[in-house]
């Protein structure tokens, strides 16, 4: 039998206002100009601009508050009760809150927040041509057929942004079949591919690491060193990759001077060719967020001024809602326009505080950062670094960690000893034999050292590094001697042999 009853719960729901915020605190300022831009777009009630005092402003105020005063935790539900004053206009069978505590969160507020969208990280690029449209010039420069033309195209396309061809040519040949109603044999292919593989950058069309080392070679036959490195890479390629130097000097009968020039040219060469032009063709700016500089001895710390625009609430859309005060009261049309017009006061206001709000949150973080770094920001060098977590910051700025999280994940700072992602600072602590802790990156920098120092000859393993370690002090396992060696891309002993 059913039965109806009411029951009573309490729930946690983030308001609009506190996404907005979120969403704000976590972009980088390199995208904040972007973000207000579409913001003035969509709000007409939103200016560019210092807000504009005047007398006669005084009752507008009493509805739509300061909007040039700033809160450090006014982002609740009861802010919405400054905005119920609305029944003063004789509007009272005008519910405010019918469309400001709604459960259907995704209307004007966020919409301009991607709401319900997954979220788009955008970095400011250079726009430029594109590996595949410099090869495709590159090809047009070719006395090809127009067939040979489109089987080139069709090539091209299917090589990988790092420039390997990894598309059996089997396959190639059944894509043109189908998609061009060209039927072409593997041999052709091949053909047309091999003209493409003499393309810049070197090496582009490979379908493996050893092709694309081969090709680059290639290209420079007028020395000794060069056609020993070439027969090294054609001949005994799986002794090179396993770095087994001393039989691929017997089996070539060459000196120690001659495997080391051989082998310098191999290690100069480039792996992956098209990360060349990926890199030439989006170079992406790095905007500090922060400026910290030493100034008479102490650290002056400034918020970059695209973090702080000014804005501003429209007043001809505050004197708009004067002007419907005047107006028949009971009119559909006049109940929906005011509802507009509020909506677009409102959500401009809310904009504004948020925005006020994360120059007050941005900064408070980079001040806990610089006290608890000082050492760091003073001398700049990274041996001072203290070990830090977020939790760290969070309780010295009395806020939550995620919070902290989202200011460091894509914030950065501009020192006098130049620019440091604020991750950088945050590592943790390994126990030393004093009973202190030392920060995880100074242990890096150590460990960087002793394996820069080795006998290139005889590497040394992770045990030797533990032992080498442990004697300086730091009471740190094999296994994240390991990881940390991993973390600075550096490869196994094994890897590191050289001559």
């Amino acid at each position: 039998m059913q039965k109806l009853a009411l029951s009573q719960s309490l729930q946690q729901r983030l308001s609009p206002q506190q996404i907005q915020f979120i969403k704000l605190l976590q972009i980088p300022t390199a995208e904040l100009n972007q973000r207000i831009e579409e913001e003035l777009e969509i709000n007409p009630a939103l200016e560019e601009g210092m807000e504009i005092k005047e007398k006669s402003n005084d009752d507008l105020d009493d509805i739509y508050g300061d909007s040039s005063s700033s809160s450090d935790s006014d982002y609740d539900d009861d802010h919405y009760s400054e905005f119920e004053s609305l029944d003063q206009y004789g509007l009272n069978d005008f519910n405010v809150k019918d469309y400001i505590n709604q459960d259907e969160y995704s209307g004007y507020k966020m919409a301009s927040d991607g709401w319900g969208d997954e979220e788009k990280e955008s970095m400011p690029v250079v726009s430029t041509d594109s590996l595949t449209e410099s090869l495709i010039q590159q090809l047009g420069f070719l006395r090809l057929s127009e067939r040979e033309n489109l089987i080139g195209q069709q090539l091209i396309g299917s090589i990988e942004d790092d420039g390997y061809l990894r598309r059996p040519i089997r396959s190639v040949c059944n894509d043109l079949a189908f998609g061009q109603n060209i039927y072409s044999s593997e041999d052709e292919v091949e053909k047309v591919l091999r003209k493409i593989q003499k393309f810049e950058p070197a090496g582009i069309g490979a379908r493996d690491l050893q092709e694309c080392l081969i090709l680059q070679l290639e290209k420079n036959k007028n020395s000794v060193e060069n056609n020993i490195a070439l027969t090294i890479l054609e001949e005994h390629f799986e002794e090179f990759t396993k770095k087994h130097f001393d039989k691929i000097q017997r089996r070539l009968n060459i000196t120690d001077e001659t495997l080391k020039k051989s082998l310098s040219l191999i290690t100069r060469l480039n792996p992956k060719p098209g990360s060349v032009a990926s890199s030439e063709n989006n170079v992406a700016y790095l905007m500090a967020d922060f400026i910290v500089t030493s100034l008479n001895g102490k650290l002056e710390i400034i918020l970059n001024s695209k973090n702080a625009p000014q804005l501003r609430v429209s007043r001809s859309f505050s004197e708009m809602l004067e002007t419907y005060d005047k107006s028949d009261k009971q009119n559909r049309h006049i109940k929906e326009t005011v509802s507009f017009v509020k909506q677009k006061l409102d959500a401009a206001k809310w904009f504004i505080e948020a925005i006020k709000q994360r120059q007050q949150t941005l900064l408070k973080t980079m001040e806990a950062i610089v006290l608890f770094q000082k050492e760091f920001f003073e001398e700049g060098d990274e041996n001072k670094l203290k070990p830090m977590i977020l939790k760290d910051i969070a309780e010295k700025i009395e806020m939550d960690i995620s919070t902290v999280s989202r200011v460091a994940n894509s914030k950065s700072v501009q020192t006098d000893y130049g620019i440091y992602p604020l991750k950088y600072f945050f590592s943790e602590g390994i126990a030393t034999e004093s009973g202190e802790e030392a920060s995880s990156r100074e242990v890096k920098n150590i460990l960087k050292e002793l394996i820069e120092n080795e006998p290139k000859h005889s590497p040394l393993s992770d045990d030797k590094l533990e032992k080498l370690l442990k004697k300086r002090g730091y009471n740190i396992a094999r296994r994240t001697v390991a990881k940390y060696r991993e973390q600075l891309a550096i490869p196994v002993a094994r890897l590191r042999k050289e001559m």
